[in-house]
């Protein structure tokens, strides 16, 4: 009787890596196929495949379309209003130095101009790069009738330091269509008031702290050109908002000190499609760097008693703001001293043996029994 010898390693390995044999083709295919020498490829076989493979394809190129359109928008506009940036900024922002963040939002810097620490142009698209949230977005509308979505542009101007001497506050021309989506995304005008101005287009509203801020702003010569090119229904069917404020846009996490309180002008409008309507918003904002201008130089004479009231209003937001953070605070730490007297609990039960869990167990179910027969009663 003869031993076996045991496979070898190599044997092993071989069996392992050899791969399996090929079924022969269907010889009852009658379909569209390609051979070439030993290949064969029969497109019917292969139905999903080729679905997904397609999906893929117009998926990537409508990203890189929607991309390279959003930047060609963005460069375009850029290019329309470069001689009053470069007029007005001695590094001011050019098509070349567009900054992205994804496909939909862009942004540019100019800075060196006396008044304005600084310019930060957004531009906000269309997620045309995402075919699925591009449906999203379009489908919302039949949620939210008054959802009406489009490519913007957004101009925040970062005030300078000689700001600090004027009185803070919030003050806002407003489109009457963007009202109600504006106060979702900015917090600060939420602590204004909505007024109709006779002064303003009809199409728009007025948010104030103070009345004496409005009528002190309109009837500044300085605010005249924004007027008159806010009356023209060409810039006004792209005109969003226009607000000068001293609070930031989401609400703080407690007080502020007046130091910490960035004064910024923003300015908000619908991007145009075509370079000729761009040029139409120009004028629009050249009269913001007018109305900055006076704003730092102290020509908008605030009275004495407006200027108290506003000092109080930012007085009484601080207490609010700290005593938010307090309650925050306190909540947080009764959370972390009951997670941690919970660990000790838990640590402490690890360590006894399984009866004497059990029995911990039962007694600590009767004392919560005991509890909620208690509130019942009190009920």
């Amino acid at each position: 009787m003869s031993s076996q010898s045991p496979p070898s390693l190599s044997n092993l390995l071989f069996n392992a890596l050899k791969p399996t044999p090929i079924e022969p083709l269907q010889e009852e295919y009658d379909g569209l196929e390609f051979r070439y020498a030993r290949f064969v490829f029969r497109p019917a076989l292969f139905i999903f495949e080729g679905l997904l493979l397609g999906f893929i394809v117009l998926y990537g190129g409508a990203y890189l379309y929607a991309s390279y359109s959003n930047s060609r928008r963005a460069q375009k506009w850029l290019k329309t209003h470069s001689e009053l940036l470069s007029s007005q900024f001695s590094k001011p922002a050019q098509s070349s130095s567009l900054l992205t963040d994804g496909a939909s939002d862009m942004f540019a810097f100019s800075t060196g101009r006396r008044n304005v620490q600084s310019l930060h142009t957004v531009f906000a698209f269309l997620p045309r790069h995402d075919l699925f949230q591009l449906l999203f977005t379009y489908g919302w509308i039949m949620y939210d009738l008054r959802y009406s979505p489009n490519d913007d542009v957004t101009l925040d101007f970062r005030l300078g330091p000689s700001g600090a001497n004027a009185p803070g506050f919030v003050w806002a021309i407003v489109d009457k269509d963007e009202l109600i989506s504006i106060k979702k995304t900015r917090w600060d005008l939420t602590l204004t008031k909505t007024q109709e101005n006779q002064t303003v287009p009809k199409a728009c509203v007025v948010m104030s702290e103070v009345a004496d801020v409005t009528e002190t702003i309109l009837k500044q010569s300085a605010t005249a050109p924004f007027l008159a090119a806010l009356s023209n229904n060409d810039v006004l069917k792209y005109f969003k908002s226009f607000s000068i404020t001293d609070l930031p846009p989401t609400r703080p996490t407690g007080p502020m000190n007046a130091s910490e309180r960035e004064r910024h002008v923003i300015l908000s409008f619908k991007l145009p499609s075509s370079q000729s309507e761009m040029a139409k918003t120009v004028p629009l904002v050249k009269a913001a760097f007018g109305i900055i201008d006076s704003l730092e130089n102290g020509r908008y004479n605030i009275r004495t008693e407006s200027v108290r009231k506003l000092k109080t209003a930012r007085e009484e937001l601080d207490k609010e703001l700290l005593k938010d953070a307090t309650e925050e605070k306190s909540k947080d730490t009764e959370d972390s001293k009951r997670a941690a007297k919970r660990r000790a609990e838990e640590e402490r039960l690890s360590k006894l043996s399984a009866e004497q869990q059990r029995k911990a167990m039962e007694k600590e179910k009767k004392k919560a029994l005991r509890k909620g027969t208690a509130k019942v009663r009190m009920g």
